[in-house]
């Protein structure tokens, strides 16, 4: 007679397949064949596209190929109706928002089963995990929208946003994107992925029963195409995009210049670390949750596995056990763990992946199972024995394909973490706490989860460093990329400088005189430059004042080096960057007559007093921010928190105004300093001895050597230089000149460094609205959501 649990061993999950009924019964009402949503009407057909079931490769319904003029229709719609939707007021908006969120959770059932039938994720899934958060994402933005008000007094909507999201979190993409834009007061021109748009269709009925008035939001379907013309439209405000980086970058280099608004969440090679000292069963739960979720067709999946040496063995048995009872099969079965991929393409690229892995002698492992013959299907894997730089350890595979490696130290695991062009997401795994919020601040990610993975909510942000993209969604940080200051609205027009005439020689000028060539300040000390060229400087009368360096590309490789060197500025407690901007102030204001000569000699300015004591004033305001600008502590609805931690870019190239320039120096280069930053910055090039005067300042104030490096020189050339080097994270560029801010938006797609460019504006520095506040400290630093659970 067999024991228990003999029969417990042959017990299997029967069947438990989710009714299509409504679904299918959906798509026939609309004889299967969708137009485009547009000013809240619906056009007829045109040509058309398939969409199909992952799981059969059965044609869904066919489903409209959007035009140039389609888009345009679509994008005038938007800028109709956008007045009246910002003039609707906050309530207006959140009670709008609020029916959306009620009208989800009724329909929730139809929209889980359509959204697996079109991308062919689980129904576990989609019922479980994408819907309630859906649903949260508009109801917390209906919250926003009824205190825009009070707490976003200064801002106004950003206008007419263009959105583009993937084909791996349809519906809960379209969430993260419309919800925060109709709360701020914009409009929407939305593409859904060309594989997965019908969840997009049917919310867009939604918005028809929920009283969205005509045009705010506007649904265009089709290929990259439509995309581009999105992208490209010169009446489009803001560019929200979610998925390649490879994309990305072409979406930075066609908006530069443009002035458009973007906000960029891109791929990722996320970390998964497991210390010894791990709960290891529950890490290998959080495993599965990581990078078996949705196939591994996430941009966050925990793809890299490093384990610490004294239990990888160990670790790497469970794992394989863990996939032995992993259930691949119909996503619409509820018992099912892995579902279908979304189309034979991604299936083809993740097969080609493993197998370059097999062929370079990894170990390529996968659990005993059985694949439909239809569909686009793929076993969990497990890839071990990879070098550091192998295709699987570096590109984003998007499958269910884990790689997993060892260490020995948490400095190394920070090393191998660190190790890749992204930085979206990373879990930690410990039973330390101390070890975990150690380890947590060194790793190069936007999310970091402790002792859990996969966390997501509305209240709080999510987006990556690096080549992950920028902006935020979700979260107050997370309005902010809807929103513009009020402030931009008031900017001047940028100055005009006049060519200056020949120079004229100093009184006493004589071959004998003392040298007055103005160096270079790189690593804390004066230096020639490189290429041993100078130039002179004349004064407002034309008299010759002194030389200074024309700094080259080595100059700002030799700076950038120091930069990187100073890694223990943003180390230093915020109190000691306080002080030390303090120290600034004080010697700047010591010497405060000098530096008004030196700017009346440079500029004839009759203000120049004026300007002196308003670059105190704003070392002072910086310096009151340094320990002032703290994160936020969320309470999602999980047993834990989130704390929001604002950390330093890294190191910022920074290109300096020509009016003031003392004070437009001081008003970008302190806060960049004040948050911990490292700076590459480029004085103003009409009237740059006033930067230059800082050495002496900064020698006496303890600013540690390359925390502020100064290289003189021409503003387009070491522009160029700063956002085309690799090892710089953002490039400011406020000197009016509008291509050669579009230059700097352009170049910097490379490595998609962050970019803040003034265009062909100036601004008006004295304006502490213009030059100063949340604004400026959002672009000197980038936000980091660690979540922590406890009590579990």
């Amino acid at each position: 007679m067999p024991t228990i649990k003999e029969i417990l061993q042959t017990m299997d999950y029967g069947p438990a397949l989710e009714t299509t009924k409504e679904a299918q019964a959906w798509l026939d009402g609309h004889e299967r064949r969708f137009g485009l949503f547009i000013d809240n009407a619906w056009s007829d057909a045109g040509e058309t596209f398939a969409t199909t079931n992952p799981a059969d490769g059965v044609e869904l319904a066919q489903v409209t190929q959007a035009t140039n003029d389609d888009v345009e229709r679509a994008v005038a719609a938007a800028r109709r109706a956008q007045p009246g939707w910002v003039a609707l007021g906050g309530h207006g908006r959140a009670k709008i928002m609020y029916a959306l969120s009620r009208l989800l959770q009724k329909h929730a059932r139809l929209f889980a089963v359509l959204e697996t039938l079109d991308n062919g994720k689980t129904i576990r899934e989609t019922r479980d995990a994408d819907l309630p958060l859906v649903a949260r994402h508009f109801y917390h933005h209906a919250g926003w929208a009824q205190l825009q008000a009070e707490e976003f007094a200064d801002y106004r909507a950003v206008g007419v946003v263009g959105q583009i999201v993937p084909w791996n979190f349809p519906l809960l993409m379209l969430a993260w994107k419309i919800a925060p834009a109709l709360a701020a007061g914009n409009t929407v021109v939305f593409k859904p992925a060309e594989y997965t748009p019908l969840t997009a269709l049917l919310f867009a009925e939604i918005c028809q029963r929920a009283g969205v008035p005509a045009g705010v939001v506007n649904i265009v379907t089709g290929d990259g195409r439509v995309g581009e013309a999105i992208v490209n439209h010169p009446g489009i405000d803001k560019i929200a995009f979610t998925g390649s980086t490879e994309v990305g970058r072409l979406i930075r280099k066609s908006t530069a210049g443009s002035g458009k608004k973007l906000s960029l969440e891109l791929g990722g090679k996320s970390p998964f670390i497991v210390f010894d000292d791990a709960d290891l069963d529950a890490a290998v739960e959080g495993l599965v949750d990581s990078i078996w979720f949705n196939q591994g067709q996430v941009c966050c999946a925990g793809s890299r596995l490093l384990v610490q040496e004294s239990v990888y063995e160990r670790f790497i048995k469970k794992v394989k056990a863990r996939m032995e009872t992993l259930r691949v099969g119909s996503p619409l079965d509820k018992s099912n763990d892995i579902g279908a991929l979304v189309d034979p393409v991604q299936q083809q690229r993740i097969h080609g992946l493993v197998e370059s892995a097999r062929a370079e002698g990894c170990e390529v492992w996968q659990p005993a199972g059985e694949l439909s013959t239809s569909g686009s299907w793929y076993l969990p894997t497990l890839i071990t024995g990879a070098s550091t730089s192998a295709a699987v350890a570096q590109a984003e595979i998007f499958g269910p394909v884990l790689v997993a490696m060892s260490f020995r130290t948490p400095a190394e695991a920070v090393q191998l973490a660190n190790n890749t062009v992204y930085g979206l997401a990373a879990c930690v795994w410990s039973e330390s706490i101390s070890l975990a919020l150690d380890v947590v601040p060194q790793i190069k990610a936007g999310v970091v989860w402790i002792n859990t993975a996969n966390q997501f909510d509305a209240g709080c942000g999510f987006g990556g460093y690096k080549e992950s993209g920028y902006g935020r969604e979700g979260g107050k940080e997370g309005m902010y990329e809807y929103l513009t200051p009020l402030s931009e609205d008031a900017r001047p027009a940028a100055p005009v400088f006049a060519a200056k005439g020949a120079v004229k020689a100093a009184d006493a000028d004589s071959p004998f005189a003392i040298d007055r060539t103005a160096k270079l300040y790189i690593g804390g000390k004066q230096a020639r430059p490189d290429g041993a060229y100078s130039r002179a400087i004349n004064g407002a009368n034309g008299a010759f004042l002194a030389d200074i360096g024309e700094g080259s590309r080595k100059d700002i490789r030799n700076a950038v080096e120091a930069a990187h060197k100073a890694a223990g500025w943003a180390k230093a407690t915020a109190h000691n960057r306080a002080q030390v901007l303090y120290y600034i102030a004080e010697n700047l204001a010591i010497r405060a007559d000098e530096f008004a000569a030196r700017i009346a000699q440079q500029t004839g300015s009759n203000d120049a007093a004026r300007e002196v004591a308003a670059s105190v004033e704003r070392l002072f305001y910086w310096a009151a921010w340094a320990d002032k600008y703290d994160g936020q502590v969320h309470q999602p609805p999980m047993h834990g928190i989130t704390v929001a931690l604002n950390e330093p870019v890294g190191v910022i190239g920074i290109v300096c105004p020509n009016e003031n320039p003392l004070l437009g120096f001081i008003s970008l280069v302190a806060p960049a300093l004040a948050l911990g930053n490292r700076v590459v910055a480029v004085p103003s090039e009409q009237y740059p001895l006033s930067a230059i005067d800082l050495y002496q300042v900064l020698d006496t104030s303890d600013l540690p050597g390359g925390a502020l490096n100064i290289v003189t020189g021409s503003s387009d050339e070491l522009a160029r230089t700063l956002a085309s080097h690799g090892e710089i994270d953002a490039v400011w560029r406020h000197d009016g000149s509008a291509e050669g801010c579009a230059e700097v938006e352009r170049l910097s797609s490379e490595t998609l460094k962050r970019t803040w460019t003034g265009g062909a504006k100036g601004r008006d520095w004295f304006d502490p609205k213009q030059a100063g506040g949340r604004v400026v400290l959002q672009h000197a630093s980038q936000v980091k959501n660690v979540w922590i659970p406890y009590g579990v």
